[in-house]
């Protein structure tokens, strides 16, 4: 791949690919983050209008995660044989009308049941994504593509941000209360898109009709290359993926970043709004320049990441970090302090999340890396689930959110020693490969 004429049809092909997917994917991971996350907002005023107490909240927002890990596995093993168009535009129609159908609750089972079924609905479009890109780029331009798309995380933060004020504050038009609007606004957006999806999303680059046969052809001989290149032993199968120190320890990791995350942030507008004493639309604000803060260093951890060649310190120096933020905000708790300690465990937060799924995308491939990326999500989303319940659990029983606070930093330095252990094991494995490799004299 080193003759002009071919760099340049390399050239096309990434950036073809890159403007054709990589927005799309966004798109929809944007609305799906923010479906998912949502009721952070609405809880400002709908625990109170429904006598939800932070247990049952916590418990219905983190049934959520626990569907979505029950059934992540097979959603990724049927979008590989159904293909990535139409699986995916399943996914998001099915989740953006029980989007919209949490406007209906009234009691908690039936917010139980909704998250439940939400969960269930949106299961494996994140791993489907970074499944399917993983066939369109090559390992040397794949975490920027991979962050090209997961930048909609943060962006959709800012989205969030700037609109749940607005969209609380129409309580009352149409008998609705202002959370009610939220969901429904906040879940058209999926319908829609399931359609696009389904009308411009090719399954793979030898069905896009917007590529060449050379470009084709430079995509798949570039992607034979990485797995020519890679030091690694034949595809062990499904089980024997599922059950390596890579899928277990990068589940643990998963497990541990996720469950702190979302038992934070399903939280934080009524923690922020309590400990800033900003009003519901100002803490908005602040979230939407966290997101836009955790946009910028996304791209530039995962350029520099693939600039490297190098992916575990991307992953632990952040974790290591937002820890940090974590202890500041519960040693440090004036309103300003809160505040800053807040963007920066945003910005760590989307740094590492940058760069994290590259580990297994590296050296997983085939059928185990659908199943791989699968369950490291499927272990993350069981943390999902009780880290929210838990971090619920303890605010009914002290009455604030600072025991929830102390624990996260021990989550994420925990996490980041894992990664660190992969990192040296991933080192030995290859000096080991190195040394049993012939040398021609």
């Amino acid at each position: 791949m080193s003759d002009p004429q071919d760099a340049a049809v390399g050239r096309s092909a990434l950036a073809k690919a890159s403007w054709r997917l990589l927005p799309l994917l966004g798109v929809g991971y944007g609305v799906a983050y923010m479906d998912r996350v949502n009721i952070s907002f609405a809880a400002l005023r709908m625990n109170a209008d429904l006598h939800f107490s932070a247990s049952v909240y916590g418990l219905g927002g983190g049934l959520f995660f626990l569907a979505y890990a029950l059934l992540e596995i097979p959603s990724n093993l049927i979008l590989e044989r159904v293909g990535a168009r139409r699986w995916i535009a399943r996914i998001m129609i099915t989740w953006g009308l029980l989007a919209i159908g949490m406007m209906a609750v009234r009691t908690p089972l039936q917010f139980y049941v909704m998250r439940f079924l939400l969960g269930a609905a949106e299961a494996g479009f994140f791993p489907g994504a970074v499944f399917y890109l993983m066939h369109w780029f090559p390992a040397a331009w794949r975490g920027r593509a991979i962050s090209g798309f997961y930048i909609a995380y943060p962006l959709s933060n800012v989205v969030m941000g700037a609109v749940a004020g607005t969209l609380l504050g129409l309580h009352g038009l149409l008998g609705l209360a202002g959370w009610q609007w939220l969901f429904l606004i906040e879940g058209l957006p999926a319908v829609v898109l399931s359609v696009v999806f389904l009308r411009f999303l090719p399954d793979r680059p030898a069905t896009a009709p917007w590529l060449t046969d050379a470009e084709k052809a430079w995509i798949a001989d570039g992607l034979a290359a990485d797995d020519a290149a890679q030091i690694r032993e034949p595809d062990p199968g499904l089980m024997a993926t599922l059950t390596s120190p890579l899928v277990i320890g990068m589940g643990l990791v998963n497990l541990l970043s996720l469950g702190g995350f979302y038992a934070f942030s399903l939280s934080a507008p009524t923690l922020l709004v309590q400990a800033t004493h900003l009003s519901s639309g100002q803490v908005g604000w602040l979230v939407a320049a966290g997101g836009l803060l955790g946009a910028v260093a996304m791209i530039l951890n995962s350029r520099r990441s693939d600039h490297k060649g190098e992916r575990y310190l991307h992953v632990a120096i952040p974790m290591v970090l937002q820890g940090a933020a974590f202890l500041a905000m519960t040693l440090l708790p004036s309103s300003i302090a809160v505040m800053v300690a807040y963007l920066a465990a945003q910005t760590a937060s989307s740094a590492a999340a940058a760069v994290i799924w590259l580990i297994p995308s590296d050296q997983l491939s085939g059928r185990s890396a659908a199943a791989g990326v699968a369950a490291i999500g499927t272990i993350g989303m069981i943390g999902s689930f009780l880290a929210p319940y838990g971090w619920g659990l303890l605010k009914d029983h002290t009455g604030s959110f600072a025991a929830g606070l102390m624990v996260l930093p021990a989550l994420y330095a925990i996490a980041a020693g894992i990664v660190l252990w992969l990192r040296a094991a991933a080192r030995r494995v290859t000096a080991h490969a190195l040394q049993a490799v012939p040398v021609d004299l």
